[in-house]
């Protein structure tokens, strides 16, 4: 009885196929794939969103696809969308600064810069909330439309003027441009209330509504070009103010018109005209009845105007 072999422990590794002949299956099997396709499959791939620190480093274009892919990702890429799109808004910072330029030429000097460019801002970031890429046309003049019409937004909410009578304004301002050309020379009332069809009363109470008005800044300097030049509101009279220059002429004319009465004359119209107390309230502090203090206040008018009567035509009076 013959002893079996023993049993090897060493394992026996499978033979190793070749790096080329591996390479020829793939070869053949791609080779049928297109021949059954008739032509090759196109992949179309997005750049992969890069790290925060990278976006400034980003071209525009590439930039967009960044943004919707953050955008399709959901919360959990807040961070990056607000990234991306503070990185969009500094990139178009210019052009909003060049849309307010503009339309500041066009406005009143009281409207600021600043304000316009704020306002121009937000209309920015609602159009690269709203910007589609695949539309196939380029972010900036989508974006200008929208600047344009959030700076116009924001200057008609500060109007104080009603809309209908700017409209009306407008519809009588081309109604005699239109005249103007038409006759060659300006038109009558009559001829532009008959354009319009309305009455001769109705045209002047719009014309008188929809004049324009404008509100300027007292704070406002005379010259722009320097910080020299001074204020409107140093030139403009305060009405209420006390004239320094008649408060004291009148103290003097006081002074000259009373030096000749005695003590208890002189503080009666002082009292009287000069603090503005009653009769009866002088009687009071001196003592005497309310007719006894009009009686001294007549005798002292009745010399008092002998006196003005003989220096008139001198230079006093």
């Amino acid at each position: 009885m013959s002893k079996p072999y023993p049993m090897s422990t060493k394992r026996t590794e499978p033979a190793a196929v070749s790096t080329t002949t591996r390479t020829a299956r793939k070869g053949n099997m791609t080779t049928n794939k297109q021949q059954d396709t008739g032509a090759p499959k196109r992949t179309v791939t997005r750049p992969k969103l890069k790290r925060v620190a990278d976006f400034d480093e980003v071209v525009t274009e590439d930039l967009w696809n960044y943004y919707r892919q953050a955008v399709e990702a959901g919360p959990k890429k807040a961070h990056e969308v607000e990234k991306i799109r503070n990185t969009l808004m500094e990139r178009h910072y210019p052009l909003v600064k060049y849309i307010a330029e503009r339309l500041q030429q066009t406005l009143p000097r009281s409207i600021e810069l600043d304000d316009l460019i704020s306002a121009g801002l937000f209309g920015l970031m609602d159009a690269i909330r709203g910007f589609d890429p695949d539309r196939g046309f380029k972010f900036k003049t989508y974006c200008s439309t929208r600047i344009r019409g959030s700076i116009l937004d924001q200057l008609r909410s500060q109007d104080w003027v009603p809309r209908l009578v700017r409209l009306k304004a407008t519809r009588i301002d081309k109604a005699l441009q239109s005249l103007t050309s038409q006759y060659g020379r300006e038109p009558t009332h009559s001829e532009l209330a008959e354009s319009l069809e309305l009455s001769h009363g109705d045209l002047s109470k719009e014309i008188s509504g929809g004049t324009a008005k404008a509100v300027f800044s007292i704070s406002e300097r005379w010259d722009d070009s320097s910080e020299d030049g001074g204020e409107k509101s140093e030139i403009i009279e305060d009405k209420k103010a006390t004239d320094p220059i008649s408060e004291l002429h009148q103290k003097d004319l006081m002074v000259y018109l009373t030096r000749s009465l005695t003590s208890k004359e002189r503080f009666i119209i002082e009292q009287y005209y000069q603090v503005g107390h009653t009769m009866r309230e002088i009687g009071e502090m001196l003592a005497l009845t309310e007719s006894r203090v009009c009686q001294i206040h007549s005798n002292v008018m009745g010399r008092l105007k002998g006196l003005l009567g003989q220096k008139e035509g001198t230079l006093l009076m």
